[in-house]
């Protein structure tokens, strides 16, 4: 493969971001599916490992998708990422007609954050119930969860509760401030212990 500086010249359309492990580019959603038909036919990279979102949040706009591709024969990866211009109906194309893979990566990624890939085969939910009200992985959906009906009555009717929060003492979704993610887990914080298994004391003593 090219640099990333050869691929900034060829497509002048596409912006340099940063990043720490394998070269990033900026793309408009425009263009998308042209850069991604000739990744995979001029330079090599066969494969879409990944593909998922990121919610800014308070940024504009708010929704970037981000694919990961790799060249199998090159050993290289390159990683795209794309703007959603509308906060309010986030929508990018699919590249489902050029990555198979692309199809349950980008119903994950609706399923999640809301976000349409149009010229999708069959964009529907994979996770969660298709009429499921609430985006689990957008910022102001809250860890803990949301409590909701189930959509099938006797499966309320057998386990006689709804879908509920999950229980969120001991925090153990803390990302940390700095260092690697895995400081963030329970056993890295003691923070393992729930409402049925209380935090121990000091001695061993619950």
């Amino acid at each position: 493969m090219e640099s990333i500086q050869d691929l900034l010249s060829d497509y002048e359309f596409l912006a340099e971001r940063a990043s720490a492990d394998c070269p990033s580019v900026l793309c408009p959603a425009e263009k998308y599916l042209e850069f991604a038909a000739d990744l995979r036919d001029k330079h090599g990279f066969d494969m879409l490992v990944d593909l998922t979102a990121i919610d800014w949040e308070h940024d504009l706009p708010r929704f970037m998708v981000v694919a990961h591709f790799l060249s199998t024969t090159k050993h290289s990866y390159l990683r795209v990422s794309v703007k959603c211009e509308d906060d309010n109906s986030p929508e990018i194309p699919s590249l489902a007609t050029l990555y198979p893979a692309a199809d349950w990566h980008e119903r994950e990624c609706y399923d999640m954050f809301g976000i349409k890939f149009s010229g999708h085969p069959d964009l529907k939910r994979i996770l969660m119930w298709e009429d499921y009200p609430y985006y689990p992985l957008r910022k102001e959906f809250p860890l803990a969860g949301i409590e909701t009906p189930l959509p099938a009555a006797d499966i309320a009717d057998v386990t006689g509760v709804e879908a509920e929060p999950a229980p969120m003492m001991g925090g153990p979704f803390v990302a940390p401030p700095q260092g690697v993610v895995s400081e963030s887990e329970p056993r890295a914080k003691d923070e393992s212990w729930t409402e049925i298994d209380p935090k121990p004391t000091k001695g061993g003593n619950t």
